[in-house]
């Protein structure tokens, strides 16, 4: 047993010292060809690492890197280096789980700046003419809308489940792919049109990042 001990010890050494001679891409590879990829960076490559969850809220509007790395990257997949403030990292994706996305557009009139009651006559206003042809959806959110979107003509893109306002985000499951509706919260009127119907998508990631 002792023997075995200390072969098992010369192994895992050598291993050790030939990982401490890699480069940076041949680290990526090993890691990226590993049975078990935080055991390998934690024994052999004797490397920091954390795993991160990482939920993904939109598919086509990203906040940060490790949004956009989770949507787009493949899994086992190693990335980097990224600089950070103490140092590099690596990161690899380890595993993915689905979610319920919805395609929306809105227009937002915010009751801060108009009373309830004229928001409303507009909201009812604007949807009328939407709905009998005078004018686009888009040109309204562009003419009107007072949230971030009037930028994109209404359009918000695929948004997770569980991310928009709950009233929202209940109509928009009973509504039909290209209705048009109003939902009221604290902050004013949302004017909705369900621009596509759900769809199952990438929603939950796992990633390690490695610290060089």
């Amino acid at each position: 047993m002792k023997f075995i001990s200390a072969l098992v010890f010369l192994i895992l050494a050598a291993f050790s010292t030939h990982a401490q001679k890699m480069s940076i891409a041949q680290m990526k590879i090993e890691i990226e060809k590993a049975g078990n990829s935080p055991l390998y960076v934690k024994d052999v490559l004797k490397k920091k690492f954390k795993i991160d969850t990482i939920i993904v809220t939109r598919t086509n509007h990203f906040r940060s890197l490790a949004d956009s790395l989770a949507y787009k990257g493949q899994v086992k997949k190693v990335y980097g280096p990224y600089d950070q403030n103490n140092g590099r990292f690596l990161v690899q994706i380890l595993a993915k789980a689905p979610n319920t996305f919805f395609h929306l557009s809105q227009i937002f009139l915010d009751t801060g700046v108009f009373s309830r009651r004229f928001a409303d006559s507009m909201a009812n206003s604007i949807i009328d003419k939407i709905s009998s042809g005078k004018t686009s959806f888009a040109s309204m959110a562009a003419s009107y809308s007072m949230g971030g979107e009037s930028q994109t003509q209404g359009d918000l893109g695929w948004v997770a489940q569980g991310v928009l306002i709950p009233a929202i985000e209940k109509e928009l499951t009973k509504r039909k792919k290209g209705e048009i509706f109003k939902v009221w919260s604290s902050n004013g009127v949302h004017i909705i049109m369900k621009t596509d119907d759900p769809r199952k998508d990438t929603g939950f990631v796992l990633a390690m990042r490695v610290f060089l």
